[in-house]
């Protein structure tokens, strides 16, 4: 007689279907025991910290693995301020197209951005800076780098499409193993009714050379209008868009997600590629193309943030944006905090962009 097959335990946290879970002593929460399928699976009720520590043993394909949950604020009389806002607010370096979700692609947008490990996860001490990273030569980088566990960035939100708009936005990295999650999240109005909100997310592995992604989940609302859903898909030599065409996956390629850590990444391993003068190109698959973002690194800048001054060297691009196509993006890297970017300005032209300024320090687990 055939056995009953027993169920895989369940969450104690979330209760759904997970391996046992073990605590680390950096707060983060990993499946105990050997290595990891690099699928991760879809379970609607689990956080983003729970979800990437499961492998789905039983998973046929590939699922993302954000939450599904609608918490779209709705309110009558802001049908035209939502339509300026979603041209002001494209937190992506272009516009989403709107494709059909599939099977793969997430159902709906948290209203809130994923915590993790919310007890563990702090500001850093208001009378304390957090400590500057250690320079380090282009050879011994690599063996002395280590990732950090969750970290949690706040930005304040303000920008102009005929008019003023303020939001917030937030980017939140988690990082199981050699497995990352990236989510960038932008909020055009209140937050419990937002006029807009857009979730970034990617995923993928970490290596030596940095973030390899291997899937990216685009998911915009504005208010009274339909949701929009983009996917991007990385394989090995090719780069899978929305519409189905295939493109060429160029050596280092980043999405609009995780170009942000890739950086941070790169000035923490080589800081004597942010000097003055020095070009950075940053191969970027975008939902409608892919090609080569060239930026220029300029003088060191002063920014004033609710916590203080803070030094900061500006990222320029010299890809100038234009009205119906790609939106510049300029980023400015601190490297007495870590080299983060402080500050980012999205730009379609000079009446019409948003300037996201970090809000706190960053917030990191213990």
């Amino acid at each position: 007689m055939r056995r009953p097959h027993a169920p895989p335990p369940r969450c104690a946290r979330h209760g759904s279907r997970a391996d046992a879970l073990a605590a680390t002593p950096g707060g983060a929460r990993v499946a105990a025991g050997g290595d990891r399928d690099p699928r991760l699976r879809d379970e609607p009720h689990c956080r983003a910290d729970c979800r990437l520590q499961r492998r789905g043993r039983d998973a046929p394909a590939h699922r993302s693995d954000l939450c599904a949950r609608d918490g779209d604020g709705r309110s009558a009389g802001r049908g035209a301020a939502a339509g300026q806002a979603e041209s002001a607010t494209v937190a992506a370096t272009e516009p989403a197209a709107s494709v059909p979700a599939d099977d793969g692609a997430p159902q709906s947008l948290p209203a809130e951005p994923t915590q993790v490990n919310e007890p563990v996860v702090a500001s850093a001490p208001a009378d304390s800076a957090i400590a500057p990273a250690a320079p380090a030569s282009a050879a011994s980088a690599p063996s002395t780098f280590s990732w950090p566990g969750p970290t949690r960035l706040s930005y304040v939100l303000t920008g102009n499409y005929q008019g003023e708009i303020h939001g917030s936005a937030q980017v939140e990295w988690i990082r199981v193993g050699e497995r990352y999650q990236v989510h960038l999240d932008v909020t055009v109005g209140l937050p419990f009714a937002p006029l807009l909100s857009r979730r970034m997310s990617s995923e993928g592995q970490l290596t030596a050379d940095g973030l390899m992604p291997e899937r990216y989940d685009e998911n915009s609302k504005v208010a009274f209008r339909e949701r929009r859903r983009a996917t991007l898909r990385f394989e090995p030599d090719a780069i899978v868009m929305p519409n189905g065409e295939r493109r060429e996956r160029w050596p280092g390629v980043q999405d609009t997600a995780s170009q942000f850590v890739q950086l941070t990444y790169l000035f923490t391993t080589r800081p004597e590629r942010l000097t003055p003068g020095s070009t950075i190109d940053v191969p970027l698959a975008l939902p409608r193309n892919v090609s080569h973002w060239i930026y220029d690194v300029r003088d060191l800048d002063t920014l004033y943030t609710p916590f203080g001054h803070v030094e900061a060297y500006p990222l320029k691009p010299r890809r100038v944006a234009r009205r119906g196509g790609d939106l510049s993006v300029e980023m400015w890297f601190a490297p007495s905090l870590r080299y983060l970017p402080v500050r980012l300005r999205i730009e379609q032209d000079a009446e019409t962009y948003i300037d996201l300024m970090i809000a706190r320090k960053p917030e990191l687990a213990n």
